[in-house]
């Protein structure tokens, strides 16, 4: 019995895949290397393909030598939302297209369980906290209606031959090794010069983060806990998140003492950008699982 990992040599798949492999689990992974790196997941115990997803022939005939499919983590998906609002095509193609391929190749395997990394981007807009009941759900960005419609997919796959679909609905995550996001952003803008930090928007964004290592305990609490069919949960910390504004000021301080920090007027950093919302994680904690970290906490980890 053997775990896919699908999208398993990003920042997310990697770190999952080496807790599975220290679990001692069987883990077989594919990914096509747009973010990932091999390296990350360079381990004996871990059969890699690089490829495509939606090349079906190909995987199919990779995991016929790796013995029974025991279950799905589907984590393939654009991370870069700005990119996507550009081009509807960047998340069609790698967020909604790559998750109906997934439901195709466990069709063909026979596997009937999966879990998924959807996002807190599927809510859009509100201004109330927000709980997995929450609606109607308008995104704002085509990353978030992709995420939305792969969700949906999901489900109809469970009412035809699924037996279990677990959807994990990420906030902002930090930690090592992340390919994107506003601390390596952040970083990237200070090595480049060390003296001023451009901020897109004005600062007051303000968001739940939960660093890496948290998210995944979270996820295999959940896959050892839930026992419905069909589940949906918001993983986070407890607070209500941290400001764009109290990031860059740990940034400069950890990368760059001194140099000076410039905001935009917006309150937001991109178009599809949600500027701010908070979290319940009640049905988690009611789980039994409950964060230690604060975001500020995760975000001064990372």
């Amino acid at each position: 019995m053997t775990v896919l990992v699908v999208g398993g040599a990003g920042f997310i798949g990697s770190m999952l895949v080496q807790k599975l492999v220290s679990d001692g689990r069987s883990v077989s992974v594919i990914d096509k290397l747009s973010l990932g790196k091999i390296e990350y997941i360079s381990s004996p115990q871990v059969r890699f393909l690089e490829e495509d997803i939606a090349n079906t022939a190909r995987v199919v005939d990779f995991l016929g030598d790796v013995g029974t499919i025991e279950e799905v983590w589907h984590l393939a998906a654009n991370s870069d939302i700005p990119a996507g609002i550009s081009n509807v095509e960047v998340d069609l193609n790698d967020t909604l297209l790559s998750t109906i391929a997934v439901i195709r190749l466990m069709e063909k395997v026979e596997c009937k369980k999966l879990y998924f990394a959807s996002s807190s981007a599927v809510y859009g807009a509100h201004s109330a906290r927000l709980y997995e009941s929450t609606g109607p759900l308008f995104p704002i960005s085509n990353y978030g209606a992709m995420k939305l419609a792969s969700e949906g997919v999901i489900s109809a796959a469970h009412e035809s031959f699924l037996d279990t679909a677990v959807i994990f609905r990420f906030p902002n995550v930090v930690g090592v090794p992340a390919t994107h996001g506003v601390i390596l952003d952040f970083i990237t803008r200070l090595q480049e010069d060390s003296t001023q930090l451009q901020v897109l928007g004005n600062g007051s964004q303000q968001k739940p983060y939960i660093h890496i290592t948290e998210l995944i305990d979270a996820m295999l609490f959940i896959e050892k806990h839930s026992s419905k069919s069909l589940h949906c949960f918001n993983i986070g910390p407890s607070d209500d998140g941290v400001t764009v504004r109290e990031i860059a000021e740990l940034t400069v301080d950890r990368v760059a003492p001194g140099a000076d920090i410039f905001y935009q007027k917006s309150d937001k950093g991109w178009v599809g950008d949600v500027p701010r919302f908070r979290y319940s994680v009640e049905k988690l904690k009611k789980l039994g699982w409950t964060p230690t970290l604060t975001s500020k906490q995760a975000v001064a980890k990372a």
